[in-house]
């Protein structure tokens, strides 16, 4: 019996995903640096912009991390003057984060992230929205927490 050997890494889908995810970090680094902010802020910042005032743990678990993963960037944000920590009244061991005004304004500036991506793409918006829904789709039929938002 002769052993099945994987695929050429080259046409395992889970090698061009980490491609495609190392490519992505690439193309928004310089943007993200000249913003003064990292990769995992502008996820959070992101996470706010949808709903702002979410405790700690609700953002790690749309971001699919563990809350101590978020605690220390949403700490860089805060001093940075970009978001708001608050101790909920009803139960202390949840810490709201809420966009400041200076967060808003970075949002704002952000959108030249998924603009530049689109373009780069050379995929019509059209085309760029139906491939990002089969990719969540796909996400979400392995069961991977975040896959839905």
């Amino acid at each position: 019996m002769t052993a099945q050997m994987p695929l050429p890494l080259g046409e395992q889908l889970c090698f061009t995903l980490y491609s495609a995810n190392i490519a992505i970090n690439r193309t928004y680094k310089p943007m993200l640096d000249e913003m003064g902010i990292t990769y995992p802020q502008y996820l959070i910042l992101s996470a706010l912009s949808a709903e702002d005032g979410l405790t700690v743990g609700t953002i790690a678990e749309r971001l699919a991390l563990e809350s101590s993963t978020v605690t220390p960037p949403v700490k860089r944000l805060e001093q940075a003057g970009l978001v708001q920590r608050e101790r909920s009244k009803e139960d202390e061991r949840q810490v709201h984060v809420r966009l400041t005004q200076a967060g808003h304004a970075m949002l704002a500036r952000s959108c030249c992230l998924g603009e530049t991506l689109l373009a780069r793409s050379g995929m019509t918006p059209e085309a760029f929205t139906a491939f990002n829904r089969q990719l969540r789709t796909f996400i979400a039929a392995l069961g991977t927490p975040g896959a839905h938002r």
